[in-house]
């Protein structure tokens, strides 16, 4: 419930942002606008969606978990741990892409980069919510799930590689570096604390 109490006050801040976010996946002009705006981390619609999308993934990591632990424990106690270890992984990967990108004077460079990373995972965080509902409320097997999961995360790699490969093929060490150092080497770290 609160998921979706969190949808209506998205759509109750900015619904044009919103639809915006949730097209994304599909039109990369949206992003582009969204770009050259002055959008701020900090402002309370992408502070809701970034909860929104946290909590989203915290539910499907916590279901994998306990569907591949069935001796896991399914309190809400054991829950708020998976949501706190993977907000402290997205908080400290932006924490992270801000302080390097000021540090090397490249923000202007990467803005449209991370800007498009944050959004494809706010729309496949919005599909997710969606899958999980329907997974709690039906029959479907959790693995149809878990399969659906890994094949959105994968279109959002190829997309997000599709819509930049101007800058990834210009500085591809520094692309594949940055793939090594914060997105493979953390989830691991993760997944290993988590499991």
């Amino acid at each position: 419930m609160f998921l979706f109490f969190a949808i209506v006050l998205l759509k109750a801040l900015n619904s044009e942002r919103l639809k915006s976010i949730l097209y994304s996946l599909f039109k990369v002009s949206f992003v582009e606008s969204e770009s050259e705006e002055k959008t701020n981390f900090f402002d309370l619609f992408q502070i809701v969606f970034f909860i929104f999308s946290v909590l989203v993934i915290s539910l499907l990591a916590f279901n994998f978990k306990r569907h591949t632990l069935p001796a896991t424990d399914a309190s809400f106690s054991s829950f708020l741990l998976v949501f706190f270890w993977l907000l402290s992984y997205f908080l400290l990967i932006r924490v992270a892409e801000y302080l390097f990108s000021s540090v090397f004077l490249i923000k202007n460079e990467l803005r449209f980069f991370v800007i498009l990373k944050s959004n494809y995972l706010n729309a496949i965080s919005f599909l997710l919510y969606i899958a999980l509902v329907l997974n709690q409320y039906s029959n479907l097997k959790y693995t149809y799930l878990y399969y659906f999961a890994g094949f959105i995360f994968l279109i959002r790699f190829v997309f997000h590689a599709v819509s930049n490969k101007k800058l990834i093929f210009n500085k591809l060490f520094y692309f594949i570096l940055y793939i090594c150092a914060f997105e493979i080497a953390p989830l691991l770290i993760l997944f290993k604390l988590m499991f």
